[in-house]
């Protein structure tokens, strides 16, 4: 029985140490992504779009230019991110979008919004009226919409 209690002990220790760990780790990784989000904010520019196409795609078939995928660390480039096919005056680009906003892109339709590099940010305005991608989603697809929005506010 006094084996056990020593076991259990070590195994509390090292669960602590880990989460403490882990806390920190987290702390500074938020941070740094607060820094990037305000740096993409000051960027951004508010630019009209004509969105051709929308879907889910890894980012090794999106098209996107060579450079975006070599900083990409690998293990992301298998990952399906949200990306945009839209005319930006005369150029057809291929964009990618923010996760909380891709549901409410309408597709075939003319919107503003706001462009750092190739990354939309955010609508800012639109002449057909957007859609509340709550009454479309399924149940999962919902609750993930509603968790995005809740963390990113």
């Amino acid at each position: 029985m006094k084996t056990f209690f020593i076991v259990l002990a070590i195994v509390v220790a090292v669960l602590l140490i880990l989460s403490i760990v882990l806390y920190f780790v987290g702390k500074k990784l938020q941070a740094k992504q607060e820094e990037s989000q305000a740096q993409m904010q000051a960027a951004s520019q508010i630019t009209s779009i004509l969105v051709i196409d929308k879907k889910r795609m890894k980012m090794t078939e999106a098209g996107l230019p060579k450079l975006i995928i070599e900083s990409t660390p690998k293990y992301l480039r298998r990952s399906k991110v949200p990306i945009v096919k839209a005319k930006i005056g005369p150029k057809v680009m291929s964009l990618m979008c923010d996760e909380k906003i891709f549901p409410l892109l309408p597709v075939k339709k003319e919107v503003k919004v706001a462009i750092s590099g190739i990354y939309i940010m955010d609508i800012k305005g639109s002449r057909a009226n957007l859609v509340n991608p709550e009454k479309e989603l399924g149940f999962w697809a919902r609750k993930r919409h509603q968790l995005l929005t809740k963390f990113n506010k």
